[in-house]
């Protein structure tokens, strides 16, 4: 992140939540010529013609000069670029965009800020917009204030500087990367498309369907009495639920789950009695340093969220219980003897477990811009980047910790802004599929996944959920909380349980092909790893794309995005 983007951050904001709202038809005659600050009791008022000739001028005067003291020349600076600023689109397009959950949550949150008595708050925001960005100039501060259906736009601006300080900055990257891809007439490559063609192209067989085989668990608890555990305990304890059936065989690869964040070893139990059924493999482990219990005993004041040799923890978690599991394969009269093949594994990680994941392909820990980062006050920064700030504790500024058995990695909503630095996963070395959702605010697609995904050497894989959230990958018996909760720019509105049933039923029909690859049925499977298959199975709630590499003209609209 430059000096520069925290000083367009509102703008930024306020246009990419706008350019994603679902906007009505119903306009007024009625527009604003005065624009009422509201503190409390008290007002202040500023007319358009004055903004106007302020942008115009580019000097501040008349009845703006009692904000102009109150002002750094920074500010000030900010302040008359962002009247002049304009985002030339058609109501086409924004109609295209916007057919989104997300477009109305944001308009929610930013109604909040007006001071209306009618409670139409989001129906005048959306009137004001769809007008406004029909002026010969397109969109901007000025030509929405002037469509807004109202004689007076009355801002609260408590409220306002809370919506503001509360944007999930990386979040709406992403949607502005969007919106910057479909405006750009690249949406045929990863933008959202509504209304995708099926392909004409049959396909053998159903990969998402359950196989034949009868899924079997096997629980393990595993001591790495080699290691410190968290809170400075003796020994590693590794809890590991093993998924197989009579169909396994070591012809095909291991399969080993890394959680995420907080979560537990179930968080894709659909994923692994799905792999199983097909005759795979599959170790779900839980690292007792960054689960579910730990995270509970923080928010008791009883140990800290997550220690930061947590990030190398974690792969070793999975070497060591690879070692284990070659141990098991030579056991004697144990039902999973000889069906073990640990020499070549694939790892499938979501969330902090998708960075585990890289890691043990490949990518290298490169901490010293994190540290650089993590220790400035800049602008919000989304779950995600706030976890991968932990690691700033670490000793050394690089860490190599691949694992040769791993043959293939899945990363499902990684995180990779900050903890992979500038060169970090250039260093991959497997085939590696990654997975983002357009809609996730934990982990922003643009900065967690499709930026870094641009830097992992091929073979590669992306797959895009439009429209997927962060917890919509999830077992629906991990997001029973989510009922209820309350959603906010940064948080919330997540699509989850029967709701993100098309989302699951691809996952697993994607990861099987994927694992397919490493056995003699490779070809077979092959085809559901394409962008045909991912039209197919495509829905109305959930479009799916899959590339192998972000176009050239795709990135440059990326680097826009991303300062140097």
């Amino acid at each position: 992140m430059g000096k520069s983007w925290g000083n367009i951050k509102t703008v930024a904001g306020f246009f990419s939540a706008i350019v994603l709202t679902q906007f009505g038809a119903n306009t007024s005659a009625i527009a604003a010529d005065t624009v009422v600050m509201r503190l409390g009791l008290f007002t202040e008022s500023i007319s358009l013609a004055e903004l106007r000739k302020a942008a115009k001028t580019g000097e501040l005067s008349g009845s703006l000069q009692p904000y102009v003291k109150k002002l750094s020349e920074q500010q000030r600076r900010f302040f008359l670029g962002a009247l002049s600023m304009n985002v030339p689109m058609s109501v086409v397009t924004v109609n295209k965009l916007v057919n989104t959950q997300i477009g109305t949550i944001i308009l929610n949150d930013f109604a909040t800020a007006l001071a209306r008595k009618d409670k139409a708050g989001v129906q005048a925001l959306r009137a004001g917009l769809v007008l406004g960005s029909t002026a010969p100039q397109g969109l901007s501060i000025l030509s929405f204030i002037a469509a807004y259906p109202s004689k007076r736009l009355e801002i609260n601006l408590p409220q306002a500087f809370i919506v503001a300080r509360s944007l999930n900055t990386a979040f709406w990257r992403t949607q502005q990367f969007m919106l910057a891809l479909t405006h750009s007439g690249l949406s045929s490559d990863i933008a959202p498309q509504l209304d995708p063609k099926t392909p004409q192209i049959a396909f053998p067989f159903d990969p998402s369907q359950p196989g034949i085989a009868q899924v079997k668990i096997l629980n393990l608890s595993l001591n790495d009495q080699k290691r410190d555990a968290y809170g400075g305990q003796s020994q590693r304890q590794i809890p590991v639920d093993i998924y197989w059936s009579t169909a396994a065989t070591a012809n095909k690869p291991v399969i080993v789950f890394s959680h995420g964040f907080g979560s537990v070893r179930t968080d894709l139990r659909y994923l692994a009695e799905h792999l199983a059924s097909h005759g795979y493999v599959v170790a779900a482990l839980e690292h007792p340093g960054s689960n579910e219990a730990n995270t509970n005993s923080a928010f008791q004041g009883k140990t800290r969220v997550m220690m930061p040799q947590e990030f190398l923890n974690r792969p070793q978690d999975i070497s060591f219980v690879l070692d284990e599991l070659e141990k098991l394969n030579q056991t004697a009269n144990n039902p999973l003897q000889g069906k073990l093949a640990t020499n070549k594994v694939m790892v499938i990680g979501y969330s902090f477990g998708g960075s585990t994941a890289l890691a043990l392909a490949g990518a290298e820990f490169q901490l010293e811009h994190l540290k650089q980062r993590c220790k400035k006050n800049l602008t919000i920064l989304s779950l995600g980047e706030a976890m991968q700030c932990i690691a700033q504790e670490l000793p050394e500024n690089s860490y190599q910790l691949r694992d040769t058995r791993i043959k293939q990695a899945i990363a499902l909503n990684p995180t990779t802004s900050l903890i992979f630095g500038e060169t970090g996963l250039t260093k991959v070395q497997v085939p590696t599929l990654v997975l983002a959702g357009s809609a996730d605010k934990t982990t922003p697609a643009l900065t967690e996944q499709i930026i870094g995904f641009n830097k992992i050497p091929s073979p590669k894989w992306l797959v895009g959920i439009v429209g997927g959230t962060h917890l919509s990958v999830k077992d629906p018996s991990k997001t029973l909380d989510q009922i209820g909760q309350p959603n906010t720019p940064i948080s919330g509105g997540e699509v989850v349980g029967e709701q993100a049933a098309d989302v699951r039923k691809y996952v697993k029909a994607i990861s099987l092909a994927f694992a397919a690859q490493m056995t003699p049925e490779a070809k077979n499977y092959a085809i559901f790893l394409t962008s045909d298959y991912a039209q197919f199975a495509s829905t109305a709630a959930f479009p799916f794309r899959i590339i192998t590499q972000i176009p050239p003209d795709a990135m440059a609209v990326v680097k826009e995005f991303v300062e140097k």
